[in-house]
Order: C-alpha cells, then structure tokens, then sequence
C-alpha cells in the first residue's frame, strides 16, 4: 500500500472513532485534523446523513430549531404541532428535506397518522424521535388549580410522549436502532413553585426515559432527555413570567431579575443552547449515552 493510502486509511479510522473531520493532503500524505466540533467547520461533513428524524412541538421556537440544526446536519425531517399552516412556513424555510403534517399528540389515531406520513415520505426510516411538544398549562396555587388543567399537562407532556415512542419504537426495531430525546425541564429535576402540574409531568419524563433506557437497550436504541431551564423566546418562558406577574404582583423587569440570579451563569438559556445538547444526544457522538437527563440550566441544577 502507498504512504498516501496507508495515511488516507489510518485517517478513516481515526475519524470514525473521534468523528472529528479528517482530510489527507494526496502530494505528501500529511494528515489534516480539525480538532473543533463539525458543526464548527466549513466542510461537507453531516451528523445525520441518510437518517431520517421525526420532531414534535416542531412550530415552537426550540422544535423548529431543532429541525433546523438536523437538515443542516443531513438529516430528512419530518415535523408536527397543532396547526398546519405554521408547520409549512416552516417546511418552506428550512426546504424540501423537511415535510410535516399537522397532529394533536394526545390523540392516538393522529399520532399514528403522523408516523405513518413519516416513514411513507422517507423509505420507511425513523432513525431519531425528539420529543418537544409540552405545556406548562395554568400555574398558580395548588388550591386553585382545576382537575383539567392537571389532566391536560400530563396528556401533552406525558401520554404525547408515551404515545409517539409506542408507534415509532417498532420502526427503529426493524432498523436496526434508533435514538430518542424526549424534553423533561429543570422543573422535573427540583420541582417550581406554582407548577405543579408541570413539575410533576417532567418528573414523570425523566422516569419514562429511564425506563425505557434499559427496556431498549438491547434493540440498539438509546433513550435520553434533557432538562432546559428558563429559555429566552419560548412559550415556556412566557407562561412562567406571566404567571409569575400575576400571582405574586411583580413587574416583568422583577421576575427576570429573580430567575437570572439564581443562575450562576448569569443568564436565561438560549435557544441554541437546547438545540446543541439535544442535537447531541440524538447524535452517534452519544452513543455511549442512554438514559441520562442532562441539564441545561447554567449550573443552576447539579444532579
């Protein structure tokens, strides 16, 4: 073998196991090693190419930049959230490798649907599930919460969930594998005051993560989920803040004050933030990963 070749094929190695992007100068063989992480580089490499992900609550800020991150990275997206119209604006600015089709996820028959759209418009794959769709629903005062609003919280955030991994997992099976990032929230980790409908939901994500980690395990598919604090620009960020405005009197200007400095940080998460770590763990760079709820918050939680 030629010292070029000899060098091209200790550099294929060296780029499988460290998925770092490697390059091989023909006239001298020197081996040129990028050393940041892909997404960083101006190159032809993709994370998730020939994939196919499939990515609810897509129409928020993080879903969509999720399906974003995905398609630059290789992948063919197939989103879904309540309404249709939002889910082709976003098809028609992210482009052809995305399609989507609108669903209720605490409606078995749509969800079916939607899987079913899915694997018929992309050969019958689901490599990746990212699980985004939630509410917080109405907080408040234990006492003054009402027995729909409980209901309704943990049929987005729970049974929506549970109900897109039982229709995709069988998928993944025939596959060959799979990875699943569901969304649980600071707040599943140590509960929050006037949220418990919520707290008490993301908690039981993390518990249907854990479960299923070591239920799938064996069929080649991994399951984690990540754990945001108060994000910028999400509907999240907006419930919290007005709740808090209205049940304890105080400015808006107050309550960023209040969440911001408990962080130590020193900022709210961004949305990127929630992209990378999600795009991560849905990734084969976490493929010695599986039910872990990885948090997001700035330092703010350290368990």
């Amino acid at each position: 073998m030629g010292n070029a070749r000899w060098w091209a094929a200790v550099a294929e190695q060296i780029g499988h196991l460290s998925r770092r992007l490697i390059a091989v100068d023909d006239r001298t063989g020197t081996v040129l090693v990028h050393s940041g992480p892909p997404y960083m580089a101006e190159s032809s490499y993709v994370e998730f190419e020939n994939q196919v992900a499939l990515v609810t609550g897509a129409a928020g800020s993080i879903g969509k930049g999720i399906a974003g991150r995905l398609v630059e990275e290789g992948a063919k997206v197939f989103i879904t959230d309540l309404k249709q119209e939002s889910l082709d604006a976003i098809c028609a600015e992210v482009g052809e490798a995305c399609q989507s089709l609108a669903a209720d996820v605490t409606d078995h028959g749509q969800v079916k649907k939607v899987v079913e759209a899915a694997t018929a418009a992309f050969g019958g794959r689901i490599d990746v599930l990212v699980n985004v769709a939630g509410t917080v629903g109405d907080g408040g005062k234990i006492e003054n919460i009402e027995e729909g609003t409980w209901d309704f919280v943990f049929d987005v955030n729970c049974k929506g969930t549970f109900l897109f991994i039982k229709e995709v997992v069988p998928i993944m099976k025939r596959n060959g594998g799979g990875s699943v990032v569901n969304f649980s929230s600071k707040s599943g980790k140590t509960g929050s005051a006037l949220m418990a409908p919520y707290s008490a939901a993301k908690a039981a994500i993390i518990g249907l993560t854990q479960a299923l980690a070591f239920e799938l395990a064996g069929d080649k598919i991994r399951v984690n989920c990540v754990c945001p604090g108060i994000t910028e620009a999400t509907g999240v960020w907006s419930n919290v803040s007005s709740n808090y405005v209205k049940t304890m009197n105080l400015p808006i200007e107050e309550v960023v004050r209040k969440f911001t400095a408990k962080v130590p940080l020193g900022r709210l998460a961004r949305i990127d933030d929630v992209v990378n770590m999600t795009c991560y763990l849905a990734s084969a760079r976490a493929d010695y990963m599986t039910g872990q709820a990885i948090n997001i918050t700035g330092g703010r939680e350290m368990h």
